[in-house]
């Protein structure tokens, strides 16, 4: 890691916005065939303890239609996409899996910035070994409290999996984007500054001396990184901050000031410009499909 990033807590301000939840959903053999369904709406993290696995991705356009694994094996599906595990039938590979709750499912930020699947030998993340000795002695025999310890240590597995990519966004293949943002030592002072403080009067100007350049650095290099000029970022961040609350309860009344607009109407304007509804009429459809995805489960 650059030295210029380790004062820096380049996730905390992310992950306390928009938390992800990790939910045991198998431990053991899996024989024969296994599917994991894109309508469940949930991300996957797989471990492969032993064994052999094949994996498809049935009518997924951005992976490969079918891959293989013989080695112990971490598998991130930030995203609900359907996969399904092909095993052998007598001797059934060894797993221990979990869902993956993104706050704002698909407009999460880390979800968005992610690629589609992650699939990485446990060798290859450092950290990674004493986090999952623990899951696997929670997981390989039933005690009290035994899943939400899991589900916990999953989550650490997830942060340490986090962490490792930000300081390996190339060898992880993470396209331009949020990642590779917090991954350069000066872009990542500026993107922490407004996580932290999305309703600060944020110029351009006061961006890029966060960051210690000047104006036009910052904006080349932001928009390099990035894939998007600052403050088209910025008002990304606040938009989906304002989705989150909205969907937790809160009013555009309350937001708007605290997320950096003027009035409400000016947030009103600005969320429909980018999400192309009301805040009233978004939150109508996002209840409606949640109660319609309720009803099939």
């Amino acid at each position: 890691m650059p030295a210029a990033l380790a004062a820096i807590d380049r996730l905390s301000g992310l992950l306390e916005r928009f938390r992800v939840q990790a939910q045991l959903h198998h431990t053991g053999a899996l024989c024969g065939l296994a599917h994991f369904d894109a309508a469940d709406g949930h991300g996957y993290l797989h471990v492969l303890r032993r064994g052999h696995l094949e994996v498809s991705h049935p009518g997924a356009r951005e992976m490969p239609e079918r891959m293989h694994f013989d080695v112990p094996t971490l598998l991130l599906y930030p995203r609900a996409i359907t996969h399904r595990f092909h095993n052998p039938p007598r001797d059934g590979s060894d797993f221990t899996c979990a869902r993956l709750i993104f706050d704002g499912g698909a407009q999460n930020p880390l979800s968005r910035a992610l690629p589609a699947l992650i699939a990485l030998p446990l060798t290859r993340v450092p950290g990674l070994h004493a986090a999952l000795d623990l899951l696997f002695a929670e997981t390989d025999r039933v005690r009290c409290g035994q899943r939400l310890l899991a589900d916990r240590l999953f989550e650490v597995v997830f942060l340490q999996l986090l962490r490792w990519l930000l300081d390996h966004p190339d060898e992880a293949g993470i396209r331009a984007g949020l990642i590779t943002g917090l991954s350069d030592p000066r872009l990542a002072r500026a993107l922490v500054a407004m996580h932290d403080d999305p309703g600060a009067p944020w110029t351009l100007e006061r961006m890029a001396e966060h960051a210690a350049m000047s104006r036009t650095a910052f904006a080349n290099a932001f928009r390099d990184a990035v894939g998007q000029p600052p403050a088209d970022y910025l008002s990304d961040w606040r938009i989906a901050l304002a989705q989150n609350r909205l969907r937790g309860g809160e009013s555009v009344k309350m937001l708007a000031h605290e997320l950096g607009f003027a009035n409400p109407s000016s947030l009103s304007r600005a969320f429909a410009a980018k999400v192309g509804l009301s805040p009233r009429d978004w939150l109508a459809t996002t209840a409606a499909s949640r109660a319609a995805h309720d009803e099939i489960a």
